[in-house]
């Protein structure tokens, strides 16, 4: 029998170098953020496994939809409170994910999990829990909260106006770089030309460009507050948003996290009182980095092509569901049916 490479103990320098590549692609097929939450997701499956003394080596069909079961009744852990369908079909594709990386895979159209998850679905399904949209004049309030004479005001100012023109996601804003193939880890690119911005982006579905133009005012204009940013923090290579610190007067290498973005929409938006109809406790829990990407969809009052473009959606139904209150009423039926 030949000797399997993979299980020999000493691999050439060749080899080695190629498995070292190998294992980086596999790496770049999916995001960080997918990565840390499958792993979560899988902890959470093992430790439930765990308990009920049922090995976790092979994928089993019937126990992944007592599983699912569990997390639906509640009693997958031990605060006892039950999951939402999205939650549980995300720990599902990432059980799948972590088998097929095993080289098992779990059959999940398998009638223990597709008709438990069927059931799940017409029993406990819920709207989608929206994210608020911030609007221009709410994004205008929330500029003006910013500490204009720091590194970090003149940085989140960027962040927030490049993340609304360009209807960027939060991983988007923060895996930008200043030019192509300035690190390994970057998202993508900006150039900066005349009439706009382009921003080039790889994203789950390949490479797409997105068109950011200049404001009317330079108190608002993206590209501006980005020039702003660059300047002042003398950053010409490497990523574009970086981490400020030494009491805001130094910047430093480090790439921004993307929860960073959802934790500058959340705090300033609470403190331009965004929403203010609303309790505290209920505002808190309204504004992420979401925000910014609906707050465009919702006010751009354009050809909802453009719009649908700009976000990188394949279709204009997904666009439309990021579009609050826009459409409603425009269109009376029951008027124009005569009554």
């Amino acid at each position: 029998m030949a000797p399997d490479v993979a299980a020999q103990s000493v691999l050439s320098p060749q080899l080695e170098d190629l498995a070292g590549r190998a294992r980086r692609y596999v790496e770049a097929a999916s995001s960080p953020n997918t990565r840390r939450a499958y792993a979560s997701d899988w902890k959470q499956f093992a430790g439930w496994c765990r308990r009920q003394g049922i090995p976790t080596v092979k994928p089993d069909t019937q126990v992944v939809g007592l599983y699912i079961t569990a997390l639906a009744s509640g009693t997958a852990s031990g605060d006892r409170r039950p999951s939402s369908v999205s939650t549980i079909e995300r720990r599902l594709s990432a059980l799948a994910w972590t088998y097929a990386q095993r080289g098992q895979p779990l059959d999940r159209q398998d009638r223990h999990i597709a008709t438990v998850l069927a059931g799940i679905r017409n029993t406990h399904g819920r709207p989608p829990v929206q994210k608020e949209a911030v609007l221009p004049e709410d994004v205008i309030a929330m500029l003006e909260t910013l500490d204009r004479g720091s590194l970090r005001g003149l940085r989140d100012r960027a962040m927030l106006l490049l993340g609304f023109a360009g209807g960027l996601r939060r991983s988007e804003i923060v895996g930008l770089d200043v030019g192509p193939d300035h690190s390994e880890d970057g998202r993508g690119w900006v150039e900066i030309l005349d009439k706009g911005m382009v921003v080039t982006l790889r994203s789950k579905n390949g490479w797409r460009e997105v068109e950011i133009g200049r404001g009317s005012s330079d108190t608002t204009c993206p590209i501006a507050a980005l020039q702003t940013w660059l300047r002042f923090a003398r950053i010409a290579h490497g990523p574009l948003f970086r981490r400020v610190t030494g009491q805001g007067q130094d910047v430093g290498p480090e790439r921004l996290l993307d929860q960073e973005v959802a934790r500058l929409v959340k705090r300033a938006a609470l403190a331009a009182g965004v929403r203010g109809d609303l309790p505290e406790g209920q505002r808190a829990e309204k504004f992420s980095g979401h925000s910014l990407r609906a707050g465009l969809a919702s006010s751009a009052e354009v050809d909802e092509r453009y719009v649908q473009k700009q976000l990188g959606h394949a279709s204009a139904e997904m666009t439309r569901r990021y579009q609050r209150r826009r459409d409603r009423f425009r269109v009376n039926l029951t008027k124009a049916a005569g009554l």
